[in-house]
């Protein structure tokens, strides 16, 4: 059975990635008390790649903030894309701080399944810089963030949160969608424009 904190936990952080996905603001503050309470829940659980995970949300939920309200030289940041190249070494900076991240919690902690912690931190870190400057792309890394957190968190009988991470899934398809609209619809020009 779930625990309180589970519960509350799960549900702040359901209402901030909805609130993600639909590109509302709002995301970052119900965002910043999610990390909280997952950051504890987590270290209850041993997963010490993700306490450390909800410290950087806290922090970059902050600074996200700021950038989607006045990032764009003091107006708020459009949705884009990432250059394929920047997309590719950011992956692979990714693989590269999870395997060192991984073997360090191996050795030194009492981590479970820290190889996989350490994805689930990486391509998090990953996605949230990306949802940061509101990038496109990171409804990519968030599916691949939740694909590998449903399982970790199952195995740890998370499960609720094993399920709420699948309608993070979701949510990440729903994202993209909605981001992707946003894409073409900035694209196109309004009626008696000139195409930029």
């Amino acid at each position: 059975m779930p625990s309180t904190l589970e519960l509350v936990a799960d549900l702040v952080n359901l209402i901030a990635v909805l609130l993600a996905a639909r590109n509302s603001v709002h995301t970052w503050s119900t965002g910043i008390l999610g990390c909280l309470l997952f950051g504890w829940l987590f270290f209850g659980a041993q997963l010490y790649a993700d306490v450390t995970l909800q410290g950087f949300f806290i922090i970059t939920s902050a600074m996200g903030w700021w950038a989607w309200l006045h990032g764009n030289a003091g107006t708020q940041l459009p949705v884009s894309r990432t250059a394929p190249g920047t997309l590719a070494w950011m992956a692979a900076l990714a693989v590269v701080v999870a395997l060192a991240y991984g073997a360090l919690l191996h050795h030194f902690t009492d981590a479970y399944a820290p190889l996989v912690d350490s994805l689930v931190l990486t391509f998090s870190v990953l996605a949230q810089l990306l949802l940061m400057r509101r990038r496109l792309e990171n409804w990519y890394a968030w599916l691949l963030v939740n694909t590998l957190a449903v399982p970790l968190y199952a195995s740890r009988e998370l499960y609720l949160t094993a399920g709420l991470y699948t309608l993070f899934w979701c949510n990440a398809w729903y994202g993209m969608y909605c981001w992707r609209r946003e894409l073409r619809e900035a694209a196109t020009p309004l009626a008696g424009q000139e195409p930029a």
